[in-house]
């Protein structure tokens, strides 16, 4: 009778887990690299024609099939190209709403459909689809490259590799792998730029793994992933998260049971890159003696509550914690933590972990206009405030974006940032706010300040004429001069300098193929390390790129 009644409650599980794909929704993230999308359904937010919450990134490709289908119920409300653009994205993320946007189950090799959606369902042109009531798979090619020329000479980048995504009742899965060439490299650690980074084997070839496993239900997601993220509103990098580190392996939960709350949480194994000498040890073999490096093991936790008490209007508070203990704390696998306090009673009387807190608000509630701002903490201490000689770790941001004013298509953005020093740093390397070495934060890192100034042209469906303003700076490094870490002056002088002035055209041909060409005029002056010595100077520069796939 055991046995029977395993076999029984097994069965069931079973079929509550996978056969009943008609109570719940199915998610899978759509990569944050597509840009086109994002910006669209931001557009559409600040428009009235949809609420987001664009605090937390990537966007599950359901999410986002929803809101398109939101607006096309709004469609009127649109102009000419934003209902252009609104058609092309239904060719793809229409996939994600159900029977109605398909046709028959069958498989379907380098095909897509021209027709309107009047006459029939659309479907953008993908190498392999197929689709039935139960599973479908989604298969494309990973292509693409961009040149850069300036008086330093020329400048590659290339990549190649396939992406798969697919269904089956409540799960979904999806998988990217890209091969890499860079030469030279221009998104080193130490460097200070926004490009997303990776160069793992310290070579200009390598290779990068993406991917993962979800399972839904009705009002909620959680998975085991390999991806990147964005933490943070901004038009011009996080800071809370800002995703430009090599991904990392993590169990994400979202969970938004009503329509004014939403909660985010994901535990993270982080790369430390500090080797464990008590774990490493010698290998002798055929090829000789060797001795094989371990990394001491190092984790991360965060959660963000998001709260909408108006329309339009969110309001978000979270905190995280990188720690490095040999195997991950179940404390810390706990969502709806504190951690900081957590880590007070299981660190009580040594040194503690290295834990932040941080805070998102966004309004879109006059029209056409996004006002948002961004608090990290990273360490704060109240006597602080009245002292003027000592200062906080803080990292803010505060921006608008004013969408269609004074005509269609236009939008102008102004972002300020500003970091005390020591934000995202920290003393001990095996707890530093880094992944393989890189920043988990904002680009700039510490003691820092950035103004950002752009204006977007839409003028045809996925074609973005933008033309940038940036003046950026960094004082010292002050984990380097071997100071005390407190009395540290913000930008006491300017250590690193970068003033750009940009103009850059790209357009979306088919969906995911896009092609640019961006002409920049830039001064980076000071500190040689932060950049790499392609861009260092007075240079203009020609970037030309075609990419396919993400």
């Amino acid at each position: 009778m055991p046995d029977l009644r395993k076999k029984i409650f097994l069965f069931f599980l079973f079929n509550f887990m996978v056969l009943n794909i008609n109570l719940f929704s199915q998610e899978v993230p759509q990569s944050v690299s597509n840009t086109g999308i994002y910006d669209f359904l931001d557009e559409l937010a600040n428009s009235h024609i949809i609420s987001i919450n664009s605090a937390i990134k990537p966007y599950s490709r359901l999410y986002i099939a929803k809101r398109l289908e939101e607006a096309e119920a709004k469609k009127d409300e649109l102009n000419n190209r934003q209902r252009k653009e609104l058609s092309f994205y239904l060719l793809d993320f229409g996939k994600e709403l159900g029977d109605k946007w398909h046709n028959s189950a069958k498989a379907q090799w380098l095909a897509g459909t021209k027709t309107q959606r009047s006459n029939g369902p659309q479907k953008r042109f993908d190498l392999f689809y197929y689709h039935d009531s139960l599973f479908s798979l989604t298969i494309n090619p990973i292509v693409g490259g961009e040149l850069f020329d300036n008086s330093s000479g020329k400048a590659v980048y290339a990549r190649n590799g396939a992406e798969a995504r697919g269904y089956a009742g409540k799960w979904g899965f999806y998988a990217s792998l890209r091969d890499n060439h860079e030469k030279p490299l221009l998104g080193l650690p130490q460097y200070l730029t926004q490009r997303v980074n990776g160069h793992i084997k310290n070579g200009n070839d390598w290779s990068e793994m993406q991917g993962g496993v979800t399972y839904s239900w009705k009002w909620g997601n959680a998975g085991l992933v390999k991806d990147n993220m964005q933490w943070g509103n901004n038009y011009h990098g996080a800071n809370i998260f800002g995703g430009n580190n090599p991904t990392f392996v993590q169990l994400r939960l979202h969970i938004s049971p009503v329509k004014w709350f939403d909660f985010n949480y994901f535990h993270g194994w982080l790369n430390s890159m500090v080797v464990d000498s008590a774990a490493s040890y010698w290998v002798t073999n055929s090829y000789g003696t060797k001795y094989r490096e371990v990394y001491h093991k190092k984790f991360i936790a965060a959660n963000m509550f998001t709260f909408t008490p108006f329309r339009y209007l969110n309001f978000s508070v979270g905190n995280s914690i990188v720690y490095d203990n040999d195997n991950a704390n179940p404390a810390y696998l706990i969502p709806l933590f504190f951690y900081k306090s957590v880590d007070h009673s299981l660190t009580s009387g040594i040194d503690n972990m290295n834990s932040q807190l941080f805070f998102d608000i966004s309004s879109r509630q006059i029209k056409n206009l996004h006002l948002y701002a961004t608090w990290f903490i990273d360490e704060m201490s109240y006597a602080r405030f009245t002292k003027k000689d000592q200062w906080n770790f803080f990292s803010y941001k505060a921006g608008f974006r004013l969408d269609n004013l004074p005509f269609h298509n236009l939008s102008l953005t102004t972002e300020f940032t500003y970091t005390y020093p020591l934000a995202f740093q920290h003393y001990v390397p095996t707890l530093t706010y880094q992944n393989a070495g890189y920043n988990l934060g904002y680009y700039l890192r510490d003691n820092s300040r950035e103004w950002y100034v752009a204006l977007d042209y839409h003028p045809l469906r996925t074609l973005d004429i933008n033309l940038s303003y940036i003046d950026a700076i960094r004082g010292p490094d002050y984990t380097e001069l071997g100071v005390d870490r407190l009395g540290n002056p913000p930008l006491a002088f300017v250590q690193w300098h970068n003033t750009s002035y940009g103009l850059r055209a790209s357009y979306q041909v088919i969906n995911d193929l896009y092609t640019w060409v961006e002409l920049t005029s830039s001064n980076i002056s000071g500190d040689a390390r932060w950049s790499p010595e392609y861009f260092f100077g007075k240079k203009n520069t020609v970037n030309v790129g075609v990419s396919y796939g993400f």
